[in-house]
């Protein structure tokens, strides 16, 4: 029992920093370290859970706790050997020749009222030695079993505390995902834009004659015009972006 406990503060002592620097710093490394650490306190918490289980079932039934009084049992042996060895000697005595002179019943009567006696008496001490040794041993499984409840909770505790931090994870993941797509959405808006000059520049490398082309200025104002249309074009998306709260502009 003592190693399971040794083996819960252990496991309590490096659990905390370990979660701790996950959430300063999500790698793959600190992922693997915290999948191993909660896999070693899975199995932990199973073991301690039965330890706790058998000890309270143990508790609840004095004839199993009579059972674990190794010393009262082999006390209670070696008078029952003592016993059986005395009823060999009496079974000899008796098998003996018997004397001419017999004992009188009366004092066969008294012997054997003494011995019923004395039995009672060996029977009723032995019954309350035994309750002493219960309320005894009792005492003790009590003790631990708060110290085995006592960890069980802090296991409990550090599983919770274990889905908290897994929760936190995803939760920075999930964000960090939709900045991404967020940036992604703005990209494909402004690559849009920027194809309308390349359509614009398509349409100037036609080979067809238009009298606008004749122009030396033509082209810049073309190009004045598509800026502008591109830059509304790119403001009406962010406002449609922003009305339909797609983004947190």
């Amino acid at each position: 029992m003592d190693p399971i406990i040794c083996e819960a503060a252990e496991l309590e002592v490096e659990a905390y920093p370990l979660l701790d620097e996950l959430t300063s710093k999500i790698s793959t490394l600190n992922l693997e370290r915290v999948r191993r650490l909660k896999s070693r306190l899975v199995a932990l918490t199973r073991r301690v859970q039965k330890v706790r289980d058998e000890i309270e079932q143990l508790m609840d039934d004095d004839g199993d706790m009579a059972e674990m009084y190794l010393s009262e049992k082999k006390s209670r042996m070696e008078c029952d050997q003592s016993m059986m060895g005395f009823r060999s000697n009496d079974g000899l005595s008796v098998s003996a020749p018997v004397s001419p002179v017999s004992s009188p019943p009366e004092s066969r009567r008294l012997e054997k009222s003494l011995s019923m006696a004395r039995s009672r008496h060996e029977s009723t001490k032995s019954s309350e030695s035994a309750t002493e040794s219960i309320e005894e041993l009792e005492m003790l499984l009590e003790a631990y079993f708060v110290l085995i409840d006592s960890t069980l909770n802090k296991l409990t505790s550090l599983k919770e505390y274990i889905d908290d931090t897994e929760d936190f994870i995803n939760i920075q993941l999930d964000n960090v995902r939709n900045q991404l797509i967020q940036f992604e959405l703005l990209l494909t808006t402004a690559t849009f834009v920027v194809a309308i000059f390349g359509v614009v520049t398509g349409i100037f490398g036609m080979n067809f004659a238009i009298p606008f082309f004749d122009d030396p200025g033509a082209f810049k104002w073309v190009l004045i015009i598509t800026g502008v249309c591109g830059i509304i074009i790119f403001c009406a998306f962010v406002w449609f972006f922003k009305y339909r709260r797609l983004m947190p502009l």
